[in-house]
């Protein structure tokens, strides 16, 4: 009886530790970026815009790679400048013959969003990436600081001063904007 208590400590202390290990070797956590998505945020080194983009399906690693970088820098031109139509179209019709409890209807709703973006934009770097393990989701982070961006356009010498005030005036105007929204929800 004594042996069979024994083996039985030892199964249980085998099991755990096969159950301590499978817990070391867990998924990566993902990172705050992915959940947080594209926006302004403050930052340890001040105020900057982050675009996240993602890609999956891809199996060339520089094109994967490529399209999600592209997508994260749209990501952060959607905040200076994005155009967006909306169409909605809603049908309904009953026809109803002799019997009135013998109808015919019919119902069809369409809707349609077309977003256009397009900006120049300098000073965005990639700055992160992350893949999702088990779906193979991969993941670009796009940062622009808001102040280095200010100094680039300071620096442009083809633009007339008041047109480059106006746009770090919507630089600044597009942050906050997106904190007071933030701060709303």
């Amino acid at each position: 009886m004594k042996q069979f208590g024994r083996v039985l400590l030892c199964f249980f202390v085998i099991s755990l530790s096969i159950v301590f290990i499978a817990g070391c070797s867990s998924t990566p956590k993902k990172p705050e970026w992915v959940k947080q998505g594209s926006g302004g945020y403050k930052a340890k080194k001040g105020k900057a815009f982050y675009g996240v983009g993602s890609v999956t399906g891809i199996k060339n690693p520089s094109l994967e790679r490529a399209t999600a970088d592209n997508r994260a820098r749209a990501e952060i031109a959607k905040v200076f400048n994005t155009y967006t139509a909306a169409l909605m179209k809603d049908y309904q019709t009953s026809t109803v013959a002799k019997d009135p409890k013998l109808s015919l209807e019919e119902q069809n709703v369409e809707q349609t969003i077309k977003t256009f973006t397009k900006a120049e934009l300098s000073g965005v770097e990639i700055v992160d990436h992350w893949r999702i393990p088990e779906t193979g989701e991969f993941f670009s982070l796009a940062k622009m600081d808001l102040d280095r961006f200010k100094d680039h356009l300071n620096q442009a010498k083809e633009l007339k001063e008041e047109i480059r005030k106006r746009v770090i005036e919507h630089a600044d105007k597009a942050f906050d904007d997106l904190e007071k929204e933030e701060a709303r929800h």
